[in-house]
């Protein structure tokens, strides 16, 4: 469910955090911090899920409502329920992991039903949403088809749904881009999702080790970064790019399955989408540097996952 990297991210935020924050004193359990971080993160995909999921079934109370007028048309009393009933969308109501995480969750209690009403106003004057109704068959691919479109065009260009995301969760402008993939990996395979274990173990502790070992390694990160700082000032390096080396130079020393090349590339990536303009080059010369003088002093040793014994 969540990617390595997914959970690089986390980390990075989390260590960015605490590199920022004035009283250290408030990290002094890194790890149940990005334990608390990932719930975090967990419960904003429960409730995009959820909200996506209330908008398909607004159809039944539209058409109740639109029945129950003093003096209903005929088209108020013969509303196209069709996505109401949408195969898809039951799979996700029907999944025994969704059904706990509501009761763990209970997201019902921050719906806008409002936003709601609106989003699914917005659905039914869609192409896509009139051809859908018009068809009496369900094909599995209309089906999935229909429902992501709710949550791409619909949810997320809608700027009143992004504020009412950004005041009920926190981390909403952290975790957009991971929830992006989440919702759509989701849609796409749902049945491998297990809302009680956005991590499996062996990812649990990739995250764990890495948060854990870039802390341990700080003042060993830096002795081998500054030396190839060359004209730049150590302390005017942006704190980010600074966090991400010794992100970086953890996971090429301490992360022996982990391919040199896939950790540098993941650096570099991540420089350009959260730092500046300029850092993903940075990174990449700083760590390439440090990679090539390890490897040449035997200080990497990488193994192949499928051939380590344990």
């Amino acid at each position: 469910m969540i990617s390595r990297r997914n959970i690089r991210v986390k980390v990075m935020q989390l260590l960015y955090m605490i590199e920022a924050a004035d009283n250290q004193v408030a990290f002094k359990k890194p790890v149940d911090e990005l334990q608390k971080q990932l719930d975090k993160s967990r419960e904003l995909f429960v409730y995009l899920l959820y909200f996506l999921t209330e908008v398909a079934r607004y159809a039944e109370t539209s058409a109740q409502k639109r029945a129950s007028r003093n003096l209903p048309s005929r088209e108020d009393l013969n509303v196209n329920i069709k996505i109401a009933g949408n195969e898809f969308l039951w799979q996700i109501l029907e999944n025994a992991s969704f059904q706990k995480a509501l009761e763990l969750d209970a997201p019902e209690k921050y719906i806008y039903k409002d936003l709601v009403k609106k989003i699914y106003t917005d659905l039914t004057e869609t192409d896509k949403y009139k051809e859908y109704i018009s068809l009496r068959s369900r094909e599995k691919g209309k089906e999935k088809e229909i429902i992501k479109l709710i949550f791409v065009q619909l949810m997320l260009p809608n700027e009143s749904f992004i504020t009412h995301l950004e005041e009920l969760f926190t981390n909403w402008d952290d975790d957009a881009d991971m929830m992006d993939q989440l919702m759509l990996n989701f849609i796409q395979k749902p049945a491998g999702y297990n809302m009680q274990e956005m991590l499996s173990p062996e990812k649990w502790d990739f995250a764990k080790t890495l948060l854990t070992t870039t802390l341990d390694k700080k003042e060993y990160c830096a002795e081998l970064i500054k030396p190839k700082l060359k004209n730049w000032d150590a302390e005017r390096i942006a704190v980010l790019d600074m966090v991400l080396m010794r992100m970086g130079v953890c996971e090429l020393l301490y992360f022996e399955t982990i391919p040199t090349k896939v950790t540098i590339n993941e650096y570099i990536d991540l420089a350009k989408d959260y730092s500046t303009p300029q850092s993903g080059q940075f990174v990449n010369g700083i760590l390439d540097n440090i990679h090539k003088e390890m490897l040449e002093s035997g200080k990497i040793r990488k193994v192949d996952f499928k051939n380590k014994v344990s």
